[in-house]
């Protein structure tokens, strides 16, 4: 990247918020809510191009935290068979270097102690480092799921709402019905 300033004719592409993809879903909504009925049917007419345009764009607009939660998943299993790999090479390593050792008759003692402790150490290692990848994919997967969460609970609220609204002898501005 340059030191230069950013020309004010550059644009910064801005993330979109859930208030951005709150108010794609209620276009969405509206879209189906007023769509016109087929004569005979409780079937509807839509407008195909542009439901699908607002569907394509609530999927081009939802968080990026989601896309890297898959990412990360997906990481997060190449990390741990890499590291089941490399610890399974470090165990071969280590049987061969105790099988060396033990060829030795004279040293066959300590080629044991010498075995058992790469051994060890080649167990702890991988177990550090998978723990550590399990971790890290935890956090990843507890983020991805918090502002999934986020995002059902604005989804469950305009469905809320829509429901009341379209409940049996209930003004839509919640007035009483006899007063009408």
């Amino acid at each position: 990247m340059s030191d230069e300033p950013l020309n004010e004719q550059e644009a910064v592409e801005i993330p979109p918020t859930l208030g951005d993809l709150q108010e794609l879903v209620d276009e969405i909504l509206l879209a189906v809510e007023g769509a016109r009925t087929m004569p005979l049917s409780s079937s509807v007419m839509l407008d195909r191009e542009q439901l699908l345009e607002m569907l394509y764009r609530l999927r081009d607009e939802l968080p990026d935290e989601l896309r890297a939660a898959r990412w990360m998943v997906r990481e997060r299993e190449v990390f741990v068979a890499r590291t089941n790999e490399k610890a399974r090479e470090m165990l071969e390593r280590a049987r061969a270097r105790s099988d060396e050792l033990v060829a030795d008759s004279y040293i066959v003692r300590e080629a044991v102690e010498e075995a058992n402790a790469l051994i060890r150490h080649a167990e702890g290692e991988a177990t550090r480092i998978r723990l550590e990848a399990e971790d890290f994919s935890e956090k990843a997967l507890e983020d991805a799921e918090n502002a999934l969460t986020d995002l059902l609970a604005q989804v469950r609220r305009a469905r809320a709402a829509l429901y009341q609204v379209r409940q049996p002898g209930v003004p839509a501005d919640g007035g009483d019905v006899a007063k009408a």
